[in-house]
């Protein structure tokens, strides 16, 4: 399978990661990927960068070591609205988005039903370009819902590498992501594979996702990551709908 993407990473400004954006992009050079995504994670996670970060990125170079950088950011989807911790000012601004639950930022009580519908409402925010990591049984999802709304509002369904760690601290991921990616192939609906990299030596590794997807023969053509070209249409017609 060709893989020369990887567009959900985060760099020290996220807090709880370890490298600079110089050796992400090092690193990304070195394993063959040709556009990575620096989206680090948006302002209600303890410890990350505030809203001056994602107004200055400008500043930064977007080719480093012969790599296409994009910067944009992990937003928290934080409530059964779902609302997201950007204002729309800074979202038209960044080069992509994705949008993903994370225990610090969502309501502790929540039924499968709120949830899915936090999520339904964060994919029809129309500067949400990826649902992060919807594999975590932590917060139950409607799959189904989540994959027709997913196709309907053109935002691509992550598969999450780091998901796939025997070290992660998500429940269910492999009976959940089985479970969409065959709802995609289904209808048809478009993936992304992401390293979730918070460390330079885990930019690029896909090796779990890819493995995940042979294992269950996933068309390769739904597969966002085989073709920069491919990406940057997905991209230009996302933005030609908002």
């Amino acid at each position: 399978m060709i893989d020369i993407l990887d567009l959900h990473t985060h760099t020290l400004a996220s807090g709880h990661a370890y490298s600079t954006i110089t050796e992400m992009a090092k690193a990304a050079s070195k394993q063959g990927v040709k556009i990575l995504g620096i989206t680090e994670h948006a302002p209600t996670i303890p410890g990350t960068c505030q809203l001056f970060y994602f107004q200055n990125l400008s500043v930064i170079p977007r080719k480093r070591y012969g790599v296409e950088l994009l910067f944009g950011s992990e937003l928290n989807i934080l409530d059964f609205k779902g609302s997201v911790d950007l204002p729309e000012s800074v979202l038209k601004k960044l080069d992509l988005c994705i949008a993903s639950i994370h225990p610090p930022c969502f309501p502790k009580e929540h039924t499968k039903e709120q949830n899915t519908n936090a999520v339904l409402k964060a994919i029809e925010n129309p500067y949400v370009t990826i649902l992060g990591h919807p594999d975590d049984g932590r917060f139950e999802l409607d799959y189904e819902k989540i994959v027709r709304a997913a196709k309907e509002n053109h935002v691509l369904i992550e598969v999450n590498n780091s998901s796939l760690s025997p070290n992660t601290f998500r429940k269910n991921v492999r009976e959940n992501m089985l479970h969409y990616l065959n709802l995609c192939k289904i209808e048809q609906v478009d993936i992304i594979i992401n390293s979730d990299a918070h460390i330079d030596t885990d930019v690029g590794n896909h090796k779990r996702a890819i493995e995940l997807l042979k294992e269950i023969q996933f068309p390769e053509e739904l597969v966002i990551n085989r073709s920069t070209e491919i990406w940057k249409e997905f991209l230009t017609h996302k933005m030609q709908k908002r």
